[in-house]
């Protein structure tokens, strides 16, 4: 059933790239084209083409996305004075896709054997149609619109899938090993205070490298939080871990890599400074991080 929502995925994602073909307005349309074409493709043929071959296609959207090929094109978008009626006739109506969303997921996950992933796909869908009966729009706004989201993000849609992959690779290459054992080699034996200190920091700036908190998490509990913490001090698990993710949320914060949080909304809201949204929450961040060194110190041991 899963392969059923990527497929559909892809699908959507070469209707994007067909219309970013046939936008003659584009100055670079057919890299932007290209892009979504191959990335649509992935989700379409992935478990039908060879490894290598994927390989080679994320390749060439690494090409396009870091030569500049990429831009913003022309779309057949309804109008915002059109937009700001519909907002005052609806009100409140157009919360309802947006919250079907999360109910649905969780619905499909706890009451069937799909999983997640699945009912996450079901519930979209579901949320367009919704969302189509209530404004009475077409599935071609919908298209364009989304074409229009997705062109404003650029290759930072992707990043999430990157960097879950990285740290999956990061894992299985042993990194963890070698952080516990740079760590043994830097701190004090039986330092309390220290080991707290590098797991929450390497947290945080694992994060920061990453983009992702839960593929930092996988690598630094395995190295610091698990041997040193847990097993060495007698930490309780369930505190180090929570603090733990915590820390790296910090990292989340303070990172460009964590696209969806930073990249796409200073995309979304058309941001002059692309950096702005990390720049105010540098400092909250860190005033996190200590408030967390000091909780785990104190709470779990």
């Amino acid at each position: 059933m899963l392969e059923y929502v990527y497929q559909t995925t892809g699908l959507l994602l070469i209707a994007f790239a067909i219309q970013s073909f046939a936008d003659k307005n584009s100055a670079k349309r057919w890299g932007t084209g290209a892009f979504w074409l191959i990335y649509g493709i992935t989700f379409m043929c992935g478990p039908l083409m060879p490894h290598w071959v994927t390989g080679l296609l994320v390749l060439a959207l690494t090409l396009l996305a870091t030569g500049g090929f990429m831009g913003v094109g022309t779309y057949n978008c309804t109008d915002d004075s059109t937009k700001a009626k519909s907002a005052i006739t609806l009100k409140n109506k157009l919360f309802i896709p947006a919250v079907l969303i999360p109910i649905g997921t969780i619905v499909v996950s706890q009451c069937t054997d799909l999983g997640a992933l699945t009912g996450l796909g079901i519930s979209s869908v579901l949320a367009i149609g919704v969302a189509l009966v209530i404004t009475k729009g077409s599935a071609t706004q919908s298209i364009n619109e989304g074409r229009r989201l997705i062109d404003g993000i650029g290759w930072a849609a992707i990043l999430s899938q990157f960097l879950a992959a990285l740290g999956y690779l990061f894992s299985q290459a042993g990194v963890g090993d070698t952080v516990s054992q740079l760590v043994k080699m830097i701190v004090p034996d039986n330092n309390l205070q220290a080991y707290v200190v590098a797991y929450c920091v390497g947290m945080m700036l694992f994060t920061v490298v990453m983009g992702n908190g839960f593929a930092a998490f996988a690598v630094i509990t395995t190295g610091i939080g698990i041997p040193l913490l847990i097993i060495e001090q007698g930490g309780n698990p369930a505190i180090v871990g929570v603090l733990g993710m915590l820390s790296g949320y910090c990292g989340t914060l303070m990172t460009p890599m964590a696209a969806n949080f930073n990249v796409v909304p200073a995309a979304l809201l058309e941001l002059k400074n692309k950096n702005h949204i990390i720049m105010t929450q540098f400092l909250p961040g860190l005033v996190m991080l200590a408030f967390n060194i000091v909780l785990m110190y104190t709470l779990a041991f």
